[in-house]
């Protein structure tokens, strides 16, 4: 079995896949916290890139979609802070991040998938940390050509192995990977690029904003040794992906190189740069600083429970800016 459709089943099984099966997974007691758990100044620092997306396409409301929504964190700091119109969306496979959707998030529609979004679309969409986990195939450097990796079984369990790579593989492989020493392991992420092509199909004015770990090929040429696949359980590594398929997340870095691709061959107008640098641009180092004062100001008289809500704030903001951390995730924007 190709690795991407073993992905999909680990993940995505109606029955027992990790996301589609089990409790809500990005929680502080669940085996991941993405960036707008860590704080909710993610989402509001996005609603001002929503209010001057909302102007540019003169949309009132504008619709707002977070495909992979979660535990909602992204959307509830958004729409307590914008300032337009806002029609909001949450898409999300997970039966129990749904049943957390609809009580953190009571305003905004629920769907398990973008079949139910609006068409043609006026608005942005926002994907934070789902290109990530959506399946991709594994493509192995031999000479001068490429391999795939399988999924096999023997007496132990489930095993690799390695077989002639199907065209579709092997062309993505040659055409976003770059050099890679022998052996070397490549994510082929055609269901990411699917993905991104779908959306802006959908998008007749607005954005859509890729958030996520990963780079551009430049930046991912060190990581082809090994390649990045990975698996996350209780906010540590976990074991190799084929160990109980089904309990743990199964992630990759995302190659933003190869989803800018695709974005210019729609036609949008894309820009690739750090997180923290999409932040500082849209605002959040001026609310870190109108936070401090306001700290500075309890300090010297105030409510010393307000203060600490108010440092936390502080301290969860400024992770969002960390350069060897969240700070150093990578933004994908496509306009129409």
């Amino acid at each position: 079995m190709p690795f991407d459709e073993f992905m999909a089943a680990a993940l995505y099984d109606p029955d027992g896949g990790y996301f589609s099966t089990g409790p809500l997974r990005s929680a502080r007691d669940g085996d991941f916290l993405t960036s707008p758990e860590v704080s909710p100044l993610f989402g509001a620092t996005l609603a001002r890139f929503v209010e001057v997306e909302a102007y540019r396409i003169g949309a009132d409301p504008i619709e707002v979609v977070d495909a992979g929504a979660g535990s909602g964190s992204l959307l509830r700091g958004l729409l307590d802070t914008v300032r337009t119109g806002v029609r909001a969306w949450a898409l999300e496979v997970s039966p129990a991040a749904r049943e957390a959707l609809r009580l953190a998030v009571p305003e905004a529609m629920v769907a398990e998938g973008p079949a139910a979004l609006p068409a043609p679309l006026r608005g942005v969409v926002v994907a934070n940390e789902l290109l990530d986990n959506l399946p991709a195939a594994v493509a192995v450097r031999r000479g001068a050509g490429w391999k795939e990796r399988l999924v096999g079984a023997d007496a132990d369990g489930l095993c690799w192995l390695e077989g002639p790579a199907r065209p579709e593989v092997a062309a993505w492989a040659e055409r976003h990977a770059g050099p890679v020493p022998e052996g070397g392991l490549v994510e082929v992420q055609i269901a990411a690029g699917e993905w991104l092509r779908d959306m802006l199909g959908r998008v007749e004015a607005g954005a859509v904003v890729v958030v996520d770990y990963g780079d551009t090929g430049p930046g991912l040429a060190s990581r082809r040794a090994e390649g990045t696949l990975r698996t996350y359980r209780g906010h540590h590594l976990g074991p190799d992906p084929l160990l109980e398929p089904g309990s743990t997340d199964i992630t990759l870095d995302v190659d933003f190189g190869a989803l800018e691709a695709v974005a210019r061959q729609e036609g949008a107008a894309v820009e690739v740069t750090p997180q923290a640098e999409f932040l500082e641009r849209w605002g959040l180092r001026e609310s870190l600083a109108r936070l401090r004062a306001e700290e500075l100001a309890l300090a010297r008289e105030g409510d010393p429970m307000e203060r600490l809500r108010v440092r936390s704030l502080i301290t969860g903001g400024e992770a969002l800016l960390h350069p060897r951390g969240l700070g150093d995730f990578r933004v994908l924007v496509a306009r129409r």
